[in-house]
């Protein structure tokens, strides 16, 4: 696919054994996503939304942010230590370097990560 037929690059990210006191942490949650903009060049728009729903196992937090070109979304499993983020933008950006922020700043020990181009 050549860049020119592309709508836009989906990155999905899993990460697993995460620390549950950063996947419980609102503020630390609020501030990824523009700590990842800043890593894979993005502009942020807007507010972060964070918000804590579910019930049993399915309760948890998750995050939104708004990009200039799509949005940034996480969902995190406390209890199974383990946190899902969506980076979708029609501009392209270097996903190892989304990776590895993530990664780090999440403390996981083991990430599995899917890039595909849509459109």
């Amino acid at each position: 696919m050549t860049e020119s037929s592309y709508w836009g690059q989906l990155t999905a990210i899993d990460l697993y054994d995460c620390p549950k006191e950063l996947l419980t942490n609102k503020q630390h949650l609020k501030k990824f996503p523009k700590e990842l903009c800043k890593q894979i060049k993005m502009k942020p728009h807007g507010e972060t939304l964070v918000d804590q729903f579910g019930e049993g196992d399915l309760f948890g937090l998750s995050a939104i942010q708004f990009i200039e070109t799509s949005t940034i979304v996480v969902h995190l499993d406390d209890v199974g230590g383990r946190a899902f983020i969506d980076v979708f933008s029609c501009k392209l950006f270097d996903n190892k370097v989304a990776e590895k922020f993530t990664k780090d700043f999440f403390k996981a020990k083991k990430i599995k990560s899917t890039t595909v181009f849509r459109g």
